[in-house]
Parts: C-alpha cells; structure tokens; sequence
C-alpha cells in the first residue's frame, strides 16, 4: 500500500534520454501513480521555473539529465528521485542498485528523504563525477553522437582512444597530495561508477563529505589495453601506477588546455577548481 497523502509529484523527463526509454518509462510511472490516484503531473517538453506546489521531484533520465537539473535548480529543497531513463545511470545504480521500477516506486513514496552530496567545479555542479585527461577526451569524442545503452558507447570509444591518446602533464593541488608529472587521467568523483559500469572510484560515497580522487600515471598503449578491465572492474586502487585519497578540495591546472567532463558533460578550462558540497541535496532511496 503506498503512502498518498500529501503527495504532489512532479515527474520530469528528459524525451532525449535513454534513447526515447526515458519517455517511455515516464509514462509507465505516471500510469502506476494514476491507477494508485497519486497527485502527479508529467513534464516532458517544458520544465516549470519552481516547484511550490509540489512535494517531490522525480527525474527520468540518466547522469546528464540529472547534472542538468542540479545546475538549472541551484536551490531546490524538495525529496528528490531519479529513474534509469538514461545510457549510463552510474548514479541511480549508486542509490537504487539493479532494482525494479516497481521496487523503486515502492521506494520512492514511503522512504524517508536522506542527505546527498554534489561537488562544485568551476562554477558548475556535478553530482557523479569530473574526470579529466583521457575521461575528457572520450567524453570530448561521444559529443553530439547518439549512444548506446549501458556502456557500449563509452567501451568502443575508450578502445578508439586507447593507443592514440597523449598524456599531459597536470600539476595537482590539495591538502593531501601535491605533484607536477604527467597523468593518463585524473578522477574526481562523487558515486562510485562511470561511463555505464566502469568501477573507477569504488570506495566513493556521495554522503561522506569527501570527494574520491583516483589519478593514474602515464601508460602505454598496451598497458593501458591490459588494465581496462581491471579498472572496469574496480580492481585497481592498489596497483602500483595508481594514486587514491579523499580530499575537500582539488586543484589541477596544465600548460595546454585541460579536457574535462561533469556527469559526461564536456568542457575545457586551463584551470580547473573542484570541491564538495556536503548535504546539498536530498534523495529518497
């Protein structure tokens, strides 16, 4: 029996997401809380600039819709949920795992809301994670081009970039770890997974106040070919060319212009500030 009272949920669908899955489910959920009589109204084209006559948020979609709506709603207040509508879904599988829409639905109205986390990078939010070097070149090269579900897409074009990709030299600050060398990439994360399944930050939480930052060292080709799937896997954080902590605050900044991603969202900066923000938001899970 699901708890009504109160209720006012506004559904919000990204129609771009998932390939057309997100409107799909959108849909099987608004019929789910029809056929309940929960108060809703489905967002599909238009999203309304406040939310005061509602109760809840629910998000269709994936790591960019969500990323989309941390930076376009800087205050909201409101229990939050989202909904694998889109390719990758590292953070709803974060917060819900592999459930069922009717497990999470169940979820969704008799949870209590709990406190998460968003980091702050360069004035932009981001709620999973930034990943720079080799992350932001693969992100650069998925830009504007229809992706497959799960992390098909992010596979092929990570073995597209694999043997050509050039590491660059980052000198890195924060209050646990400082250094100038050369990087294959450099992780800040959030949630524990990336890129539709691949375990880069495993020991993340995105309740702890800290953010994970995992950097690799410079790698051949054929190393970095033989440890994808260790890194895949979430193997790697004791490996030898691996460097791990948690920290507050990062800074990383490079002769050449840096490539970066926020929640798969490409960008370019000479200088990049990172830091968390603790308790920002909060979700039902």
């Amino acid at each position: 029996m699901y708890i009504t009272a109160n209720k006012n949920i506004a559904i919000l669908c990204n129609p771009l997401a998932g390939v057309g899955k997100a409107v799909i489910l959108a849909h099987q959920i608004a019929k789910e809380l029809s056929l309940h009589q929960i108060r809703h109204t489905l967002l599909v084209e238009t999203w309304p600039a406040s939310f005061g006559e509602f109760s809840d948020i629910w998000i269709i979609g994936g790591d960019g819709t969500l990323n989309y709506f941390i930076n376009h709603y800087h205050d909201i207040q409101l229990p939050l949920v989202i909904f694998n509508g889109g390719t990758g879904n590292d953070f709803h599988w974060l917060l819900y795992g592999n459930k069922t829409m009717e497990e999470q639905l169940r979820i969704a109205l008799h949870e209590s809301p709990r406190p998460i986390d968003i980091g702050k990078c360069n004035g932009r939010y981001f709620i999973n994670g930034a990943g720079i070097g080799f992350e932001g070149e693969v992100a650069r090269a998925l830009t504007g081009k229809k992706k497959m579900p799960g992390k098909t897409s992010f596979l092929l074009t990570i073995l597209a970039k694999i043997f050509s990709y050039r590491c660059k030299e980052y000198a890195v600050q924060s209050a646990e770890y400082n250094s100038r060398d050369r990087k294959l990439l450099i992780d800040i994360s959030n949630g524990r997974r990336a890129g539709g399944g691949f375990h880069i930050a495993p020991e993340a939480r995105a309740d702890d106040g800290w953010l994970d930052v995992v950097m690799a060292n410079a790698l051949t080709p054929l190393q970095r070919l033989r440890y994808l799937p260790v890194i895949e896997k979430g193997k790697h954080l004791r490996l030898s060319f691996i460097r791990h902590f948690h920290t507050k605050k990062i800074i990383v900044e490079s002769d050449s212009l840096i490539q970066y991603h926020l929640d798969g969202e490409y960008y370019t900066d000479k200088k990049i500030e990172a830091e968390i923000i603790p308790a920002k938001l909060s979700f039902r899970y």
